[in-house]
């Protein structure tokens, strides 16, 4: 049995048990990959981080991402919740690191202030996959053809990890979704997403409101998703011109959550609050 630091922290709210919760087991190189699965079956929150030593150049750690279904190689929240932890056991309280994940290195600021920080994060440049047919997105959530915007198609897009950009006609649709996630699941499997992310935006006023659902039941939908909102951001960038976009996720889960993004240059700035619920320590047998 060995004892290693454990922190789980609210990220994308300033506010506790609101937005989404991340744990995080810090200094974790002895951790092998079944007994990560298994703590990530065991806290049964969206993801789990375990930090490890950096195995390239330019990283000062290594971020394992681990959903209950396994491994992905990129995830927003995780990433600033883990920058926020690893800030306050290191007490900086004003830090860029660069964090290396399956999709690359990305580069991380925080300022921290006691328990609380505000972080951001450089996604990877986008990639622009193929556009899908509305009434085949949207049927997997219950909804119809004619619930998809009438100007911006469903599309894969990707800033580390490709999700679907499903954008609606009015909010109101948003509140009217029953996710079928076998029908997610064969959607989006093939196309090596994800999340469906249902969106209305107004692309004038930098707005939008979101809900993202994930391809397997045991997680279902999912309060706040930084590596979705980072595509969204790029996508209505493309289509619309719009450089700064303020996105609402998780009401309908009584869990709010606010994200930011902005374009610079070829990438996007994905940005939101984080705040401390447990500090302390977890027993795992290696």
């Amino acid at each position: 049995m060995t004892a290693f630091r454990f922190t789980v922290v609210d990220v994308f709210t300033a506010t506790r048990l609101q937005g989404n919760a991340l744990a995080v087991v810090h200094d974790a190189d002895p951790v092998p990959d079944s007994l990560m699965l298994a703590f990530a079956r065991e806290a049964r929150l969206s993801e789990v981080s375990f930090l490890q030593s950096p195995t390239v150049d330019g990283a000062d750690y290594r971020n394992r991402i681990w959903m209950m279904s396994g491994e992905i190689p990129f995830a927003g929240h995780p990433s600033l919740g883990a920058a926020a932890a690893i800030a306050r056991v290191r007490a900086e309280d004003t830090v860029t690191y660069v964090q290396e994940t399956g999709a690359g290195l990305q580069p991380i600021d925080v300022e921290l202030e006691d328990d609380r920080a505000r972080v951001s994060m450089l996604q990877e440049p986008a990639e622009f996959g193929p556009e899908l047919d509305a009434g085949d997105v949207l049927g997997t959530l219950g909804l119809e053809r004619e619930d998809g915007h009438p100007e911006l198609p469903c599309q894969v897009v990707s800033t580390g990890l490709p999700h679907v950009i499903a954008p609606v006609r009015d909010a109101a649709v948003l509140g009217r979704v029953w996710p079928d996630h076998d029908r997610i699941a064969q959607l989006v499997g093939p196309l090596g997403c994800v999340v469906i992310y249902l969106v209305h935006a107004d692309p004038d006023a930098g707005t939008a409101r979101a809900r993202a659902f994930v391809r397997d039941a045991q997680t279902g939908e999912d309060p706040a998703t930084g590596s979705a909102a980072g595509p969204l951001g790029a996508y209505l960038a493309q289509r619309a011109g719009t450089l700064r976009l303020d996105i609402s996720q998780g009401v309908e889960m009584g869990r709010g959550s606010r994200l930011h993004t902005e374009i610079e240059g070829d990438r996007v700035r994905v940005g939101g609050d984080v705040v401390v619920v447990v500090d302390g320590t977890v027993f795992l047998d290696v």
